[in-house]
């Protein structure tokens, strides 16, 4: 009772042509990212309104704005207010903590001659288009550019 066992074998024509894919698509890759071919890039238009802001945490959950040029308190989110607003920064805060920076470096809050509205952490680099999270919560920052000082 002896049976012959019969292995799979796969052909030689097959892995070429699987190794020539894998070699092509690396050689694609590679030379898109060296020469920037097929890669989207946003030009942002001529920036019409730029404000620097720090922002630190208040008694009982509040947000203090503060303007970085000066330092002047500028408004108080109240707690439970200003939904949008807080989630954003609690992302930007947390990747300042991850890489270990402070609260000093400002948040600049721009906007374009389009009517786009960008916050720009000036520590990090990172920028958010606001404008693509809705009109409603775009207003909640735009608002905060028309602050002159004194609190809210």
């Amino acid at each position: 009772m002896s049976q012959a066992i019969q292995e799979s074998v796969v052909p030689k024509g097959g892995i070429i042509a699987a190794a020539a894919l894998v070699l092509f698509s690396l050689a694609t890759v590679t030379t898109a990212r060296l020469t920037g071919t097929g890669g989207v890039h946003m030009t942002l238009p001529a920036a019409v309104e730029s404000r620097d802001f720090q922002f630190e945490d208040g008694k009982n959950g509040a947000v203090l704005v503060y303007d970085a040029g000066n330092g002047q308190l500028l408004d108080t989110l109240a707690p439970g207010s200003n939904g949008f607003i807080r989630v954003v920064l609690r992302g930007l805060a947390r990747e300042r903590k991850l890489g270990d920076i402070g609260r000093q470096p400002p948040f600049r809050l721009t906007r374009f001659v389009n009517g786009q509205i960008t916050l720009t952490d000036t520590s990090t680099g990172k920028q958010i288009d606001l404008d693509a999270f809705g009109s409603a919560n775009t207003e909640a920052f735009a608002r905060l550019l028309k602050l002159r000082g004194g609190v809210s």
